[in-house]
């Protein structure tokens, strides 16, 4: 067999065995009961789960698995997971980042998991979501986003495959509030913390009740670009440090 003939017989074997869809386990169909499909016969065999290889990372069976893989990626992606007990212990984290920071002014979008964390923080406050009226019209505009030295939302849900937060429109407002302050601080609870992409998509409909939010937005990080020379730089295009605070019991 020349190049030509390999190359063929592999696209031939690829078109008879049937693929895992999107974010489904090779061979199993992401365990929906059907049997892996059949080895095809022919010059080239290939095994089915070979073939069909998933693409993208698993995130994990059990909660501790996702948890530990979430945090790995995160820490690979140069953003700050901070893991607390209580309520009253991510306020005083909060507290502390505020002061040692020194940050003037924060920008925050309503949400209970956010609003249970703003009590005694020493800095001023920006509501981007404002009741109705003027202030609610310059709230969330680019200048009054960018004066202030951080961003707080909660999210739909954190993937452990990726990485990655989903934020929509119910959780922040909008983009503005997760591009323009330099900083972004996500609060979210373990039980958010899904395997897939995909699980984080089922997540966002089912709390929704089917009515997904206008925006919806996968965060990877924070902002980054690279050179020609391979040089990564944070900060290029949003915010240049995300920081995640996970809190175990929202209830206290």
């Amino acid at each position: 067999m020349n190049a030509r003939d390999t190359i063929l017989a592999r696209v031939r074997e690829a078109l008879s065995v049937e693929g895992p869809g999107p974010h489904q386990r090779a061979g199993d169909k992401a365990g929906h009961g059907h049997p892996p499909a059949a080895p095809v016969r022919g010059a080239l065999p290939v095994v089915a789960l070979e073939a069909a290889r998933p693409w993208l990372p698993d995130g994990g069976a059990t909660p501790e698995e996702r948890a530990a893989i979430l945090e790995g990626n995160l820490a690979r992606l140069k953003a700050v997971l901070h893991r607390v007990p209580t309520l009253h212990r991510a306020r005083d984290l909060l507290f502390a980042l505020a002061r040692e920071r020194d940050w003037k002014r924060v920008a925050w979008h309503a949400e209970a998991l956010v609003e249970a964390l703003l009590p005694g923080i020493p800095c001023a406050l920006h509501r981007v979501d404002a009741p109705a009226g003027p202030a609610a019209d310059s709230a969330a505009g680019k200048d009054a986003l960018e004066s202030c030295d951080a961003g707080i939302t909660a999210c739909e849900a954190l993937v452990a495959q990726t990485g990655s937060i989903l934020v929509s429109s119910a959780t922040c407002g909008g983009r503005s509030l997760s591009v323009l302050p330099p900083v972004h601080v996500v609060v979210a609870s373990p039980g958010q913390i899904v395997a897939t992409l995909a699980d984080a998509l089922d997540l966002a409909r089912d709390r929704h009740a089917g009515a997904m939010p206008s925006m919806l937005s996968f965060i990877t990080g924070p902002s980054r670009t690279g050179d020609i020379e391979r040089i990564l730089v944070l900060g290029a295009h949003g915010p240049k440090e995300l920081i995640v605070i996970l809190v175990d019991d929202v209830g206290s």
